[in-house]
């Protein structure tokens, strides 16, 4: 990644208490932190439960059998409410909805609570001093809601209040010597202070985890795009797997569209404003590419190579390539008021086998070869201004013929002589656009 997308992540980074700008990234960060966390949230949850299971057996054999029954009823609803808990988990919107785990850990924050001060009653009446359990427990619960609500410090931060106030409640309820009070409350408050730190240091760094990992799979997804852009999806999967790419296609349409005089007009106008025209033609033949199913190879210079029946499923090959060089004719007239002249073009369209691959591996690009491409460049240069030459074959094989002149043999250089169809502009220099 470069210097340029790091700074704008330390940039847009939130801060302690703020959240993503972005209500989308926001609501993705939470579930897929939600997501990560879920196996914790479970495994935590049965270590809860397994310790009270182990409570509930010890208790009978220390307890007077009313303070058992007691404790017997709060463990089994800490059970139940933890059992919920665990199974609210596997539920698909879950992840969705922070406030479970603030109901949920509240609930079993408030039974634990509870489970300590009839704990307490039994060992002050043993004059055993051992109240520094209680705190223990409640900052185990602490710890696991710190983690469980990283990312969302304002909920945990609800959370840490109403438990604190419940416990203190509790803890000073009857309690004769202010000395134990203070020193509780220092306890607790010090373990409080250290879980909020814990949940704004989580809560920061898997924040920032999150955008840097949502800005490499943004990046990925845009060198993905560029990729496909470049090559057939079927070609890459093959080259990923470091497979030949190497496909015979029997029946394809292969079509050469270039500028009449183009020579000329790049002496006649600046490098910019020619490689705006050019980039105006390219744009509008590549909109029409997608429009008809055919499939852009490369551009060469002025040139626009083409292909229906290759990697681009088009149905009858020749009414598509056809259809596609008269639209992008067709195009002519917008073309040359938006460049303020005169624009013309002419298109070669020849039908037959080729080969398509790719080759080398450095600025790969998928090509296709053989006598079929070469006969549809010469053709190019045969059809008239703003007019279309195809060759016999492809003018057998295509169905809409309408336009198109009575044969004339030409001969092609490195080919030979070939019958020729050639479609003539109509008035106006524009060809109709095929429906």
């Amino acid at each position: 990644m470069g210097d340029e997308s790091k700074s704008a992540i330390a940039m847009s980074r939130p801060g302690l208490f703020s959240r993503f700008a972005d209500d989308a990234t926001e609501r993705r960060y939470s579930e897929r932190a939600r997501t990560l966390r879920l196996p914790f949230v479970r495994l935590y949850g049965v270590i809860f439960m397994v310790v009270a299971l182990a409570y509930s057996i010890v208790n009978p054999m220390f307890l007077a059998p009313t303070d058992n029954a007691q404790l017997a009823i709060l463990l089994g609803l800490a059970l139940l409410a933890c059992g919920a808990y665990i199974g609210v988990t596997f539920w698909d919107g879950y992840i969705r909805y922070a406030l479970i785990d603030f109901i949920a850990l509240l609930t079993i924050s408030l039974l634990v609570g509870k489970i300590n001060v009839v704990l307490f009653e039994h060992l002050s009446s043993l004059d055993a001093t051992l109240h520094a359990v209680g705190t223990v427990n409640r900052l185990i619960i602490t710890a696991f809601a710190a983690v469980t609500l990283a990312g969302r410090p304002r909920m945990f931060i609800a959370w840490l209040s109403f438990d604190a106030l419940v416990w203190f409640a509790q803890i000073s309820s009857g309690q004769p010597h202010l000395s134990a009070v203070v020193y509780a409350v220092l306890s607790f408050s010090s373990g409080a202070v250290v879980m909020m730190a814990i949940n704004l240091a989580v809560g920061r760094t898997s924040r920032a985890a999150f955008q840097l990992a949502d800005s490499l799979d943004a990046e990925r997804e845009r060198n993905e795009e560029l990729v496909l852009n470049m090559l057939p999806p079927a070609a890459v999967n093959r080259i990923r797997s470091g497979l030949l790419v190497a496909d015979s296609y029997a029946d394809a349409s292969v079509i050469f569209i270039d500028m009449v005089g183009f020579s000329t007009l790049a002496k006649r106008v600046s490098p910019g404003h020619l490689v705006e025209l050019l980039n105006a033609f390219f744009n509008h033949a590549d909109a029409c590419a997608r429009q008809f199913g055919v499939e852009k190879v490369k551009t060469v210079g002025d040139a626009y190579l083409a292909i229906a029946g290759g990697n681009v499923p088009s149905g009858n090959s020749a009414d598509a390539a056809i259809a596609f060089a008269r639209a992008v004719i067709a195009g002519v007239a917008e073309m040359g008021r938006g460049a303020g002249m005169e624009v013309a073009l002419r298109a070669g369209i020849h039908s037959g086998p080729v080969v398509g691959g790719v080759i080398g591996e450095t600025r790969m690009a998928y090509d296709y070869w053989g006598d079929t491409v070469n006969i549809a460049a010469r053709l190019d240069g045969t059809a008239p201004v703003n007019g279309i030459a195809v060759s016999e074959i492809t003018w057998l094989r295509a169905r809409d013929r309408e336009g198109f002149g009575a044969p004339v043999t030409i001969a092609l250089k490195g080919v030979g002589d070939v019958l020729v169809y050639h479609m003539q502009p109509p008035i106006g220099g524009q060809v109709e656009q095929a429906a």
